[in-house]
């Protein structure tokens, strides 16, 4: 045929993590790249399309039809699914090509490559020029991600995901893709809306007020919206305009307050430029209860409009977006908000919250959603049986996912809960990276991936660090996002740098658990033994001796040579154990240091059958004695739990003698 030039739809597909995979099982990986190209080779040729070519793991296509190309990528996401799951991820644009040598070359060619960078494993992405063509046909669910800029192409493009069940959608502010540079500069955080309601309880409805705004303008592309924890930071505290701005990185603030009595609601909002005080835009509303979601659709619309923000139909739909129209049900859920955030006992008050929230609107995916989270925690902080807890975030985590895809939390509650309880490490990573590619900003995704599953099961430890450093710059203000850095630091032999992100976190929050917690255990790596006990003290004393801290303090003891004081805790915990949950696994790694192995392993099997979250961390941190870690008994149940091979940094440094 000779060269030529027609109008032609263009189909780009690879495998997401080809690479890694290759370093990690090669005959896994060929095994996923064969099946591939088979399901290429018969799907498109079924919808009259041609393979121009495979390159490494991916593959060009073209066809004549806008239908014919997504309907076949339809039908080709919807095979990967399938075991063995392919990680593929499809880019579809429509122009002008040149046909020369059975190739083809054009922009249209390079756009297609941008537009497909975005995606995560599932997605499906197209052109707005390709939305056009197949807009009216019912057979396929489209949404607007919003307008993006790609390099080397002159103007903004508005991309579109194909959106039936089972479709993941990568977030509006995707950091996969191949952008330009941002340039807009256009910055804000949302500090706690004051209470100024007669009754002090009425707290959780003005952090509620505020929350929910902030929620609606993170969906905007162009917008960077600082975390809520770290906005949060600063409630209560007289600290100046310039100090928010620095310590969040924006340009403008918006702050306010709530007035409630009874059905009655009285709000004020101003928007404020953090570099002069200049009141960008302020508005005062007296409403009644029922109009609170046109209040706050109000008030995020205004600051789209005083930061000059250009909002497609999508971002508009986001703001505007209704999680539930039962406001006795959103009460409950804001106050379950309130308590979860507050974590240790409070959990249990969120719990109650949660599920009254879901008994008057079983639809509420958010309910749903902290409902699972909410649960999580407790098997996590050991206050309750992991078997109890985690089937229910499960249960939850997949309703919240049911009513609403969008979400990207209930995908990284259920990553947690196939990591931590049931071992299934492929259907963990893709529901960490389902939630990821939902919402990038959202911190807490980064942390559970980068530390329970990257460094704690695959041993990745360089990658898991970058996580952690992901989640810190979207919460410079949250201890917790220290703390999980520091843990995935100490994991990988990093002592005194974790020692020090640790104290950052304790400076951020004196009170924070998992900073106290984790200094004590630096202190012990680095062979600092009554600076651990010390550690472990404050925080026993703090946390109304959590099992954690009396385990901690058992270990550094033994250590310090005090084994007599380490006894008589072990004996207080024997007794808790007669009428409260207490987790097993650190308890069995206080019988290794007390000298009772056949104890110590006792506990583990119990760990073991109760799925503790925290047995996770048995492989790669050296805990116990080296007769316990060498014990046959150690392997055996390091096989059981299935630990991939890893792939990380090679050789950890011993933690204890």
């Amino acid at each position: 045929m000779p060269d030529h030039r027609q109008l032609a739809v263009i189909m780009f597909a690879d495998i997401v993590g080809y690479t890694a995979l290759m370093q990690h099982n090669e005959e896994e990986a060929l095994g996923l790249l064969q099946r591939f190209k088979e399901e290429l080779q018969a799907r498109i040729k079924e919808s009259q399309g041609e393979i121009i070519q495979f390159y490494g793991d991916g593959c060009l296509a073209v066809f004549t039809s806008a239908a014919d190309a997504v309907g076949s990528a339809k039908i080709l996401q919807e095979k990967f699914r399938e075991s063995p799951r392919v990680p593929v991820r499809i880019g579809i644009h429509l122009g002008d090509v040149l046909f020369k040598e059975g190739n083809i070359f054009g922009d249209c060619v390079n756009i297609t490559s941008r537009i497909e960078s975005m995606g995560v494993p599932g997605t499906v992405l197209l052109s707005d020029v390709v939305n056009k063509q197949i807009k009216n046909k019912p057979e396929f669910r489209l949404t607007s991600l919003g307008e993006f800029e790609f390099k080397n192409v002159d103007e903004p493009m508005e991309i579109f995901a194909l959106t039936n069940k089972g479709f993941p959608t990568p977030g509006a502010a995707s950091e996969t893709g191949k952008f330009k540079e941002e340039h807009t500069g256009k910055s804000i955080a949302v500090l706690p809306f004051v209470n100024m309601s007669n009754d002090p309880d009425q707290e959780y409805f003005s952090d509620g007020m505020a929350e929910e705004i902030l929620n609606s303008l993170t969906h905007l592309k162009g917008l960077k919206v600082a975390g809520r924890i770290s906005s949060f930071q600063f409630k209560g505290k007289n600290a100046s305009l310039n100090e928010i701005g620095e310590k969040l990185g924006v340009q403008s603030v918006l702050e306010g307050s709530v007035r409630k009595q009874g059905n009655r609601l009285r709000i004020t909002a101003q928007l404020i430029n953090v570099k002069d005080g200049y009141q960008l835009w302020s508005e005062k509303y007296d409403r009644e209860m029922i109009d609170i979601f046109s209040i706050q659709e109000e008030i995020a619309l205004a600051i789209t409009e005083a930061l000059k923000l250009r909002l497609m139909k999508k971002d508009r739909e986001l703001i505007t977006k209704v999680a539930t129209r039962n406001t006795q049900a959103y009460e409950l859920f804001l106050k379950g908000r309130f308590f979860a955030i507050r974590r240790g006992a409070s959990i249990l008050t969120a719990i109650r919250y949660f599920q009254q929230a879901i008994e008057l609107d079983p639809d509420f995916a958010l309910a749903h959603s902290g409902y699972a989270d909410a649960n999580l925690l407790l098997s996590t902080y050991g206050l309750l049986p992991p078997k109890q807890a985690m089937i229910r975030a499960k249960e939850s985590a997949e309703r919240a996912i049911e009513l609403d895809p969008s979400l990207c939390e209930p995908y990284c509650s259920l990553a947690y809960y196939y990591a931590c309880y049931e071992w299934n490490w492929p259907e963990a990573k893709k529901n960490f990276l389902t939630s990821i590619g939902l919402n990038p900003r959202y911190a807490e995704v980064h942390l559970r991936y980068g530390c329970n599953y990257l460094t704690w099961v695959e041993g990745k430890f360089e990658e898991g660090e970058e996580h952690g450093k992901i989640a810190i710059k979207v919460e410079p203000l949250h201890s917790v996002c220290y703390g999980t850095h520091s843990l995935i630091l100490h994991t990988a032999g990093k002592f005194n740098e974790a020692l020090e992100v640790c104290k950052m976190g304790i400076e951020v929050d004196g009170n924070s658990f998992i900073c106290r917690i984790n200094e004590g255990s630096i202190y012990l790596a680095l062979e600092q033994y009554e600076n651990a006990i010390t550690s472990y003290e404050i925080a026993a004393k703090m946390f109304n001796r959590h099992h954690f801290t009396i385990n901690g303090l058992i270990w550094s003891l033994c250590l310090a040579g005090e084994p007599d004081k380490a006894r008589v805790l072990m004996d207080e915990l024997k007794e808790r154990y007669k009428k409260e949950y207490i987790a097993s696994t650190f308890t069995a790694i206080s019988a290794s240091y007390l000298g009772d192995l056949d104890e110590a392993f006792n506990l583990l099997e119990k760990a073991y059958q109760d799925r503790e979250p925290i047995l996770l961390t048995l492989k790669y941190w050296k805990w116990g004695t080296p007769a316990f870690r060498n014990d046959p008994r150690f392997q055996k149940l390091l096989d059981k739990i299935g630990f991939p091979e890893p792939t990380g940094l090679a050789g950890i440094q011993k933690m204890y003698r």
